[in-house]
């Protein structure tokens, strides 16, 4: 039943679209005048108590001529890091050869799914208990997903030079929406991890900074992480969420908060992720939408940046994925406006002059200018997950890690080199290990309860659970122990995951 009326709905809405292009006027098509158009329309939406009137006589023609000339003065602001991550080639950096990196995975095998062997398994079944067969996921764990947030980090390192707050803030709300980028096309579900499970990314040498991430809470799921730039940058964030599956769709809605600190300057911007649905969980193509509003503070300066996430509707005739917002810094005082999509590219322009026309503030602003470019799909990347380039590095086996790192898992391991069915039965054999020790724990409060003795919770390996002194929230520190521990390749304190 619920099958017919999703493909009912799916049905409705498509004749629904359907008709609204057949009322168009004959011959509209979306020309070039209306791309230079669609950021001044995009920001008079914002609001109706003002109005936005956007100067593109300087503004970057958007023909594939200048696609490059984009491209070399990113490239310029960013310096060394400008040179692709990915390209295979061997070089120095910080006194040390780069490390030649794989530039893909194998193919997904086209493994066909039983549906009914897998419901019949979850009946009776709590939902956390119900073994999820790794046909739906990819072979990434969530720690190596998250870390995944930093592919345009680049961004970060041209934000330290700007001393400017408010365009600095423009820079990181583009940072923020270019985490987005991958989701577009990635519908499959990334390994949870396991409780103590660790995931180490060092790109010093080439991208600038190095990541920790740790699955530090099991009930609920948490994800503490801290990443370092070397350009003077630190970022930390725990990552958890909350979801509510209505039959048709799947809403995530993310808990937490983001950190951002620029060590040179002091300010510290903290942000929520906004929501993600997925669609047609039961019939049609899986996809994904990022919708909802996000506000990132400077809780040095008070300047803010409101940014919102329009979600898609079949009966809109906006542009899907897209982005609008504006800076502002503490007295309220609009400075930049921000428009594009989640997908592709961020836009903003810089607010010059204020007026007033017909009782509306009216603004004027500089050219629309280019914050955060996506790159390019890679060709043939549908056969193998979607991968951009750097996910498929993520998961490349690496020296001197930590027993408990997310590259040592075997299901994993075995699903990325297409051995689904052995890495179903390991998949099943780790999450029966986590429960059992689970029961010991739980078995051991019970008797220390009994015995009116003190039984100590579940402690991270590397990160301290306080309370932060800038949100009054609980967080996660970091301890800054595990570089050493690497570098002294002392593991002993790493629990036995695998």
């Amino acid at each position: 039943m619920v099958e017919q009326l999703a493909r009912q709905h799916s049905h409705l809405e498509q004749e629904a679209k359907e008709q609204m292009n057949q009322a168009m006027p004959p011959g509209h098509s979306h020309s070039e005048d209306e791309e230079e158009n669609e950021f001044e329309d995009a920001v008079e939406e914002l609001a109706e108590n003002f109005i936005v009137h956007v100067n593109t006589s300087q503004a970057h023609r958007r023909s594939n001529s200048n696609v490059s000339q984009l491209s070399d003065e990113m490239a310029s602001l960013n310096g060394s890091q400008a040179t692709t991550p990915t390209d295979g080639i061997v070089a120095q950096a910080n006194g040390r050869p780069k490390r030649q990196r794989r530039i893909r995975v194998p193919d997904k095998p086209n493994y066909p799914i039983n549906l009914w062997s897998i419901m019949k398994n979850c009946i009776g079944k709590e939902l956390s208990k119900i073994p999820m067969p790794v046909n739906f996921s990819e072979p990434l764990s969530f720690l190596q997903r998250l870390t995944e947030d930093f592919e345009y980090s680049d961004i970060l390192d041209r934000a330290v030079q700007i001393e400017d707050s408010c365009e600095q803030l423009s820079l990181v709300a583009a940072f923020t929406v270019s985490s987005y980028a991958t989701t577009a096309v990635r519908t499959a579900k990334p390994f949870n991890p396991l409780l103590g499970e660790t995931y180490e990314c060092d790109r010093t040498d080439d991208l600038g900074w190095r990541a920790l991430n740790e699955q530090v809470s099991h009930h609920p799921p948490i994800v503490a992480q801290y990443v370092e730039g070397t350009s003077g940058w630190h970022s930390w964030q725990e990552f958890s969420m909350s979801s509510k599956f209505r039959g048709k769709y799947l809403q995530i809605i993310p808990l937490g908060i983001a950190h951002l600190k620029f060590l040179a300057s002091g300010n510290h911007y903290t942000w929520r992720k906004v929501s993600t649905t997925v669609h047609n969980m039961i019939v049609g193509k899986l996809w994904l939408d990022n919708h909802g509003e996000m506000e990132i503070v400077n809780h040095k300066t008070g300047d803010k940046c409101c940014l919102k996430f329009i979600p898609y509707s079949y009966f809109s005739r906006e542009i899907p994925k897209k982005v609008t917002g504006y800076v502002v810094d503490s007295e309220g005082t609009f400075k930049w406006f921000i428009t594009g999509t989640w997908d592709e590219k961020i836009e903003a322009c810089r607010v010059t002059s204020q007026s007033m026309r017909a009782g509306k503030p009216v603004y004027e602003t500089g050219p629309p200018k280019v914050l955060w470019k996506r790159n390019p799909i890679v060709p043939e990347s549908e056969k193998y997950y979607n991968f951009t380039k750097l996910a498929c590095q993520l998961n490349e086996p690496e020296e001197n890690v930590s027993p408990t790192d997310s590259r040592h898992r075997p299901d994993q391991r075995l699903m990325e080199e297409g051995m689904w069915d052995e890495a179903n039965a390991e998949k099943l054999r780790l999450e029966e290990k986590q429960r059992a020790t689970r029961r010991r724990r739980e078995a051991e409060a019970e008797q220390a309860a009994a015995e009116g003795r003190e039984y100590p919770p579940y402690c991270p390996t590397w990160f301290v659970k306080e309370t932060d002194d800038v949100t009054g929230a609980l967080i996660f520190r970091f301890t800054h122990e595990y570089w050493d521990c690497k570098e002294k390749q002392e593991w002993s304190r790493c629990p036995d995951i695998f």
